[in-house]
């Protein structure tokens, strides 16, 4: 993992505004953070983190004009200057974090985390790694274990044809 950028430059994007000041300054309490910019919908979010550049975009799922989903897969998709997404929403729902997932988010926690967690999760996301909330990840690691099931071991061996001349045997 790189180290973080110093100071992180931060964008919030929700559309309630308590929320959105809410995080924003207790993200600016952070010695290693900036608040660059807030935005109340993910057009805006698109069009603030194409001027300013921030490395990290905590970004809400459920926005008018443009959601956080379309606006995450606008700012994952540009080749330069991308800034990396934490989506934070009320809403545990595995399909909003799977389709945040596929528009290229690199987290996704929920709205009543802590805020040492809080603070850790945008540490994390801009210095490139990745970060889901605890009960996403139980979640996924159920899903995938399913989807990955491995064969029932066989009951009967199976006879294997040899070359002319030799035995038979199985496996």
């Amino acid at each position: 993992m790189r180290p973080p950028p110093d100071p992180i430059r931060i964008v919030v994007a929700d559309d309630h505004e308590v929320v959105r000041t809410g995080f924003a300054g207790l993200l600016a309490t952070q010695p290693d953070f900036t608040v660059v910019g807030t935005a109340g919908d993910g057009a805006e979010a698109v069009r603030l983190c194409r001027g300013l550049a921030p490395h990290v975009v905590l970004m809400d799922v459920r926005m008018p004009t443009m959601d956080g989903i379309e606006a995450t897969r606008q700012l994952t998709g540009c080749r330069t200057g991308r800034p990396r997404v934490l989506i934070l929403t009320t809403f545990d729902l595995d399909e909003y974090v799977y389709d945040a997932l596929a528009a290229g988010a690199s987290g996704f926690l929920l709205k009543d985390v802590t805020a040492e967690r809080l603070f850790d999760a945008v540490r994390v996301i801009a210095a490139g790694d990745a970060l889901l909330a605890p009960t996403v990840t139980r979640r996924l690691i159920s899903e995938f274990t399913v989807q990955r099931r491995r064969p029932e071991p066989r009951t009967q061996p199976r006879w294997t044809r040899s070359p002319p001349g030799r035995p038979r045997y199985y496996d």
